[in-house]
C-alpha cells in the first residue's frame, strides 16, 4: 500500500530537495546574489576581481619599492641580522639592476621592468609596500595567499567570493583560472583553485585561452536532443536519491555543475573565438606578438576582460616559464640565479598586456566595476643568492591593486632601507582579502560556512580593511 504524502513530508522534499535546488539557481542570478550573505551597510564598489598572480616570488626591490641604500652598500655584508632563507647560500648587498623613475601625476616609482605599465597605468595603482607573508616555501606560499592557510583542504578565494556573491551569468562559472602556452598551476597544483568545503559549483574551471577545446571535453559529441534527454534522465535519479538524502549540498552541486557543463558548450567557444575583436584591441594587447609567451600571456589578459564583461566573478590569470635562471612553469618569477635575465624576460611577458587590460577597461567603463590584483606569494631578499640571484623573503614585499574602489596614485607601507622588513603599516594576506570582499560589498567577518563543527572564513580569524587605499 502506497503511504499517502503528508503535508510535513511535502514541505521537507521542497525545502530541501530539488525545490531548494531550483531556490538556489534563482539566488545564482545577478538580482539576487546579494541573498546570499548577509546585506553589508556599506555600498560594493566593484562587481568582478581580475587576479594577475606573479608565481615564484616578483622581487619587490626590482619592481615598485626602489631602495638606493642598496648600490651604496653594494657587495657588502648585511648590517642586520639575516633570517633563515630557503636555501641559505646567502651572499652580499645586492643592489637592482634596474633603474627607477618617477610616474605620472602622483609620481610613483616604477622600474625599468615595467615600462608600459608605469605609462599607462601609474596613477590608477594603489601600491602597497609593506605586504607580508608567514610561510618561506613557494607550496605553502601559494596555499596561502589563496585561501587564508598555507595547507591544502580550504577554499580558494575565488571560490569564497563565487559562494558569497552567486553567479551574474548563467552560462559560465563564476570563478575562472585561464592558461595558455606552457602556463600550469603553481606549486600546490589545481587545489590553490578548489571549493574546498564549499559546494563544489564554486571550485575554479579551468580555461585554456588559446586552444581549439578550450575546457576539456566541453564539445558535444550527439546531438543536443539525445544529451537533454541524459541530462534529464539523471535528474530524475538523482531527484530520488536527494529525497533521501535530505537535499545534499554536494549532491545538488553536482547536479548544477551538470547543467553549467551542458549550457558552457556553447558560451565557452564564443568566449575563446575572438575574432569580433578589432585589429587595433589585439595589437594593444599584443595578441600577434612573435614572442610566444607574451602573446600567449596577451590571449589571457584579453579573454580576462571578455570574462568580466560577461559577469564572471574572479578571473586568476596564470604566467608561463621563460626558462631563465632557475624559475621553473610551476614558478616562472622564482630567480635564484640570473635574476636580471630572468625577471627582464617575465616582465616582457606580461607587461603590455597587462597594460593594455587596464587600458582596455578604463576605456570600456570596466575599471570602475572590475578590482584588479597584481601580486606574488613574497618577495626576495637584499642581499643575494650565488652570484646574481636573490632568496625567498616573506618578510616584506610589494603588491598592487588597482579600478573597483581602490584609489590610484597611491603608496601605502613600507619596507626598512634594504627592504628587507616591513617598518610601516604591515599588510597580512587577511587585511588584503578582507579589502577585496569589501570592496565587493561583503563584510569578510560574515561571509562564513560551518564545516567540521566549526564556521570557517577566507580571513580565518584575523583581517581588516586597508582603508586608506580606498577611494
Amino acid at each position: 500500500m502506497t503511504t499517502p504524502l503528508t503535508r510535513r513530508e511535502m514541505l521537507r522534499r521542497c525545502s530541501t530537495g530539488f525545490g531548494f535546488l531550483a531556490l538556489s539557481g534563482l539566488m545564482a542570478q545577478k538580482g539576487y546574489a546579494a541573498l546570499r550573505a548577509p546585506a553589508p551597510d556599506f555600498k560594493p564598489r566593484a562587481k568582478s576581481v581580475i587576479f594577475l598572480y606573479m608565481s615564484g616570488g616578483v622581487s619587490h626591490l626590482d619592481s615598485f619599492d626602489p631602495k638606493p641604500l642598496l648600490a651604496k652598500m653594494a657587495g657588502q655584508p648585511m648590517p642586520v641580522k639575516v633570517e633563515r632563507t630557503m636555501f641559505n647560500k646567502n651572499g652580499q648587498i645586492f643592489p637592482s639592476p634596474f633603474e627607477f623613475r618617477n610616474y605620472g601625476a602622483s609620481g610613483i616609482q616604477i622600474s625599468s621592468m615595467f615600462p608600459k605599465i608605469a605609462a599607462a597605468c601609474s596613477d590608477d595603482l594603489a601600491v602597497i609596500r609593506s605586504m607580508t607573508s608567514k610561510v618561506n616555501e613557494h607550496a605553502q606560499g601559494n596555499y596561502f595567499f589563496h585561501t587564508g592557510f598555507p595547507t591544502m583542504g580550504h577554499p580558494s578565494a575565488g571560490a569564497w567570493i563565487n559562494y558569497g556573491l552567486g553567479s551574474a551569468n548563467h552560462d559560465l562559472p563564476g570563478f575562472v583560472v585561464l592558461q595558455s602556452g606552457n602556463a600550469v598551476a603553481p606549486h600546490g597544483g589545481v587545489g590553490l583553485f578548489s571549493n574546498g568545503y564549499l559546494p563544489a559549483q564554486h571550485q575554479a574551471s579551468i580555461i585554456k585561452a588559446d586552444v581549439a577545446n578550450a575546457v576539456a571535453n566541453i564539445m558535444p559529441r550527439e546531438r543536443d536532443a539525445l544529451q537533454r534527454g541524459r541530462l534529464d534522465f539523471v535528474r530524475e535519479a538523482d531527484t530520488a536519491f536527494l529525497r533521501k538524502s535530505a537535499g545534499d549540498a554536494q549532491i545538488e552541486a553536482a547536479v548544477k555543475n551538470y547543467e553549467t557543463a551542458y549550457r558552457m558548450q556553447s558560451a565557452v567557444p564564443e568566449l575563446v573565438g575572438i575574432a569580433g575583436e578589432t585589429e587595433a584591441t589585439k595589437k594593444l594587447y599584443g595578441i600577434d606578438d612573435p614572442h610566444p609567451t607574451k602573446a600567449a600571456y596577451a590571449r589571457q589578459c584579453l579573454l580576462a576582460r571578455r570574462l568580466v564583461e560577461r559577469g564572471v566573478r574572479f578571473v586568476e590569470l596564470s604566467c608561463l616559464t621563460e626558462g631563465i635562471g632557475s624559475g621553473g612553469a610551476p614558478n616562472p618569477w622564482d630567480q635564484h640565479g640570473e635574476l636580471q635575465k630572468g625577471h627582464a624576460a617575465m616582465a616582457n611577458q606580461v607587461d603590455q598586456p597587462i597594460a593594455a587590460l587596464m587600458t582596455d577597461l578604463k576605456q570600456r567603463g570596466l575599471l570602475d566595476e572590475t578590482l584588479v590584483i597584481w601580486a606574488g606569494e613574497f618577495g626576495r631578499t637584499p642581499f643575494s643568492q650565488g652570484a646574481n640571484g636573490r632568496d625567498h623573503n616573506p618578510f616584506g614585499f610589494s603588491i598592487w591593486l588597482a579600478g573597483g574602489g581602490v584609489k590610484g596614485g597611491t603608496i601605502y607601507g613600507a619596507t626598512d632601507d634594504l627592504g628587507y622588513h616591513v617598518v610601516d603599516k604591515p599588510v597580512s594576506v587577511y587585511d588584503l582579502w578582507a579589502t577585496v570582499l569589501h570592496l565587493l560589498g561583503l563584510d569578510h567577518t560574515n561571509l562564513t560556512y560551518l564545516s567540521g563543527g566549526r564556521n570557517f572564513r577566507l580571513t580565518d580569524v584575523h583581517g581588516n580593511v586597508i582603508r586608506e587605499i580606498l577611494a
